[in-house]
């Protein structure tokens, strides 16, 4: 269905005593497209100004990046002017791998949160060979893809401690219609946004951590405004997303809601007067008010009770009546890709172990290192914990 903004305004002139209403229409321009690509749970964004000047941000996880390609070609893009990572969890850099193996790139916009990851790594080394442009903005930051559409940087810490709180947040705007882009900017950046007065009104709102209820506080929302909104997340997925806080938020603002899980890529274009919306609205499958476990995961005697992703300390206990021994087991970063096995060591009833990393990282009573690097300053990423068998006894977000 079309909507239409602003098409009609009315300028009151009080001119020597007399009242006279003037008409003032808005000309529709050349036709812009904003994809929500599904990429299961993560995000991508493409856009497409009416210049044929296109925009990529991120790409979802390493396994969606062939998707991401194929659905590009398909569009015809065989270019991109810009990339962006809004920041380093691997569902939003990890399928921009196969985007760098495969398609030239203008220039690439980081958040410039560093981040230890293998896929991390990985990207900025191909953004290096490839002699890419690379940029690290700031917030106030404009990019114009063309003269009516300009797209403004409203948020980026690349000294943030969180992965999320760097996200980068962008506004675009294109005449009277306007998309607010939040990557995973949880609660803190969206009050400092209202705080320093930023104007965050939008149109359509890609709401923040695929629908998480750590983002969209109620006040944000309603300064947003949003006549739609799309959440980007994988149907089924371990995190319960969307949240159910979230969608009463969202429902209470009037807003439309749509998500790829449901309807897959949602294309949204608009001439700046009207938009379409090409996908159905979404129905209310998959909402949750808590984070459930899936079900492969098995109630075991040893669980993980913390995860300290500042810290880097990762805590499990032995919460049944005799000793485990823990070789062969593996402590797994879900989203970083990354595992820990343990080494030939028992666990006594009712004792707890820490797995440390980072910095920080040691061996010692009670507490084993995984690595210097860092691991978890992620506060998307889960940890898992595998026994023997291959089986999840644990998980925590």
């Amino acid at each position: 269905m079309k909507k239409i903004i602003g098409l009609l305004l009315f300028t009151l002139l009080i001119v020597a005593g007399c009242t006279e209403t003037t008409e003032t229409y808005e000309e529709p321009l050349k036709e812009m497209a904003v994809h929500f690509i599904d990429v299961g749970q993560g995000d991508s964004i493409f856009i497409e100004a009416p210049n044929g000047k296109t925009m990529l941000i991120d790409g979802g996880v390493k396994g969606a990046g062939k998707e991401v390609v194929a659905y590009l070609k398909a569009q015809g893009v065989n270019r991109l002017d810009y990339v962006v990572a809004t920041h380093p969890d691997a569902d939003h850099i990890g399928g921009l791998i196969s985007v760098l193996n495969s398609i030239s790139i203008k220039e690439f916009i980081d958040s410039g949160k560093v981040h230890t990851s293998q896929t991390y790594e990985e990207m900025l080394s191909l953004i290096q060979a490839k002699n890419i442009k690379f940029t690290i903005p700031e917030a106030g930051d404009e990019i114009q893809l063309e003269d009516n559409l300009i797209i403004e940087v409203l948020a980026a810490d690349e000294t943030a401690s969180d992965n999320n709180d760097a996200s980068i947040v962008l506004r675009a705007e294109y005449q009277n219609i306007s998309f607010l882009l939040m990557g995973d900017a949880d609660h803190g950046v969206e009050q400092e946004l209202l705080q320093k007065g930023n104007d965050v009104q939008a149109t359509i709102l890609k709401a923040g951590h695929h629908g998480s209820n750590t983002s969209s506080l109620p006040e944000f929302v309603e300064a947003v405004s949003p006549l739609a909104t799309i959440l980007s997340y994988g149907q089924d997925n371990k995190y319960g997303h969307p949240h159910a806080e979230v969608i009463d938020i969202l429902q209470k603002a009037n807003s439309e809601i749509y998500s790829t899980a449901e309807a897959g890529t949602i294309v949204i274009t608009t001439d700046g007067v009207t938009y379409d919306i090409d996908a159905q609205q979404w129905t209310g499958v998959g909402a949750t008010s808590s984070i459930p476990l899936p079900a492969s995961i098995k109630s075991g005697e040893v669980e993980l009770i913390s995860k300290d992703v500042h810290e880097e300390i990762v805590v499990i206990q032995n919460s049944s009546n005799q000793a485990v021994n823990l070789e062969g087991w593996k402590l797994k970063s879900v989203e970083g890709d990354q595992v820990f096995s343990f080494p030939n060591i028992s666990l006594a009833p009712g004792k707890k172990l820490s797995i440390t990393s980072g910095p920080n990282a040691k061996t010692g009573t009670a507490t084993l290192e995984w690595s210097k690097r860092q691991i978890w300053l992620n506060s998307g990423d889960a940890a898992q914990l595998v026994n023997t068998k291959g089986e999840i006894v644990s998980e925590l977000q």
